[in-house]
């Protein structure tokens, strides 16, 4: 097997504009090359957009939210691979070399401060809801304050001699993935300090429908701060501006905020991530699942958390005639996951097509597979968001069914989503 690199395409930072053609990483077997090629492009970060930005940033303290996903792309390798007898090249992945916002920002002698760290942390490494702890950034020597350990909001003292709070993290578009409730946290800490807020906006990979219960307000949590459905279909910015003009902050207080938006986006845009935006959700495929799969969180089931396949399958021990099995075990990704080195029994999703709603199949076929007396734990109304939806499917509601009384509840939050698009 022969491997080589086509081609290759660097700009110079921050003075030229890069222009993606984001590709879709191979999951599984190598396919033609005229297949493989997915353009989604050409898509502009807020973060690539430096010559909005950069001029009010110039003799001010900054702040940085941020985590591995706030980078601008520099250049990218089209890897292909050539097999014993083949003619044709089949194309692999894309290698992409990026700089982080920070680092980006400190050679162009931007003054940064300080950063803040989301669920995850700053490098992106950590396990679901683990306690992030305060630091330092090796590379950098900046003080890291975390935004998911002891508090998650910055402290009128920690904003302290900052001129500018930037907001760069990548969003998946679902309401317990936990970036959005950062962002909350950190308009409202902007707002009370009177500290204008840059959200670098970024695509949202399930941008392209809105579905799902619309969280009742007796359930707030940290997984899901706000009344609108589990997918969203906005970007973050978008999101942000949503926040602020509904005046869902404390006291009704509104963020000095401004998006700097995206280029050549709409919410039909397929876009693929270079990088994954947390541990567990490693490509394409698992963040496409993942509004559908984390109500399994919820329940006895494993979503695949301690496996390679987070996110992409879904088993238990009390799950049986299936036709797939795995075993959970502790992984760089998750320390200790749920029915760890048990042999759970479900079913594999990869080969399923791409979702454009909120597939509760699985959901409802688990529960009626299940030979526990204990499916359903209390993180399961949190993460719904809604007590009904349990209690639909113990009454044997059919998928369609708990649909149908979704849809006064998306047409409310349509209505109030429509105000604050950025793009089509």
């Amino acid at each position: 097997m022969l491997l080589f690199k086509p081609f290759k395409s660097t700009y110079l930072l921050l003075f030229f504009i890069f222009n993606p053609l984001l590709i879709s990483h191979a999951q599984n077997s190598l396919r033609p090359l005229e297949n493989k090629f997915k353009q989604i492009g050409p898509v502009q970060t807020g973060a690539e957009r430096t010559d909005i930005y950069l001029p009010f940033l110039k003799g001010k303290n900054i702040a940085v939210v941020s985590n591995q996903t706030s980078v601008i792309y520099t250049s990218r390798d089209s890897i292909f691979e050539v097999f014993p007898g083949e003619k044709n090249a089949y194309f692999d992945h894309i290698e992409y070399t990026n700089t982080h916002l920070v680092d980006s920002l400190l050679s162009l002698k931007i003054s940064v401060k300080k950063v803040f760290a989301p669920e995850h942390g700053f490098r992106g490494k950590a396990d679901a809801g683990k306690i992030i702890k305060d630091g330092f950034d090796s590379k950098t020597g900046l003080p890291i304050i975390s935004l998911y350990g002891i508090n998650k909001k910055t402290s009128a003292k920690q904003l302290q001699g900052i001129d500018v709070v930037i907001f760069d993290i990548q969003d998946v578009g679902a309401r317990f993935y936990t970036f959005i409730s950062t962002l909350h946290y950190v308009m409202e800490a902007c707002a009370e300090s009177g500290i204008p807020l840059l959200v670098l906006d970024r695509p949202n990979p399930n941008g392209h429908y809105i579905d799902g219960p619309v969280l009742e307000a007796k359930h707030n949590s940290f997984v899901g701060m706000h009344q609108v459905p589990v997918v969203y279909g906005m970007t973050i910015g978008e999101y942000g501006l949503m926040i602020n003009g509904e005046r869902w902050l404390k006291n009704g207080v509104q963020c000095d905020l401004k998006v700097i938006p995206l280029d050549n986006y709409s919410h039909k845009t397929i876009y693929s991530l270079p990088i994954k935006p947390s541990p567990n959700l490693p490509n394409d495929k698992s963040i496409n699942l993942y509004p559908s799969l984390c109500f399994f969180e919820g329940t006895n089931v494993s979503a695949g958390r301690g496996t390679k396949l987070q996110f992409q399958i879904y088993g238990s021990p009390f799950l049986k005639n299936t036709n797939f099995e795995f075993i959970p075990q502790s992984n760089d990704a998750e320390k200790n996951p749920k029915n760890k080195n048990q042999k759970c029994f479900g079913e594999d999703l990869r080969t399923k097509k791409r979702l454009n709603q909120l597939d509760l199949s699985y959901l409802v076929k688990a529960y009626k597979n299940n030979s526990s007396k204990i499916f359903f734990k209390s993180f399961f109304t949190t993460l719904a968001g809604t007590e009904k939806l349990q209690r639909q499917i113990e009454q044997g509601m059919s998928v369609n069914e708990i649909r149908n009384t979704w849809t006064e509840g998306l047409r409310k939050f349509r209505i109030v989503r429509e105000k604050y698009l950025l793009y089509k």
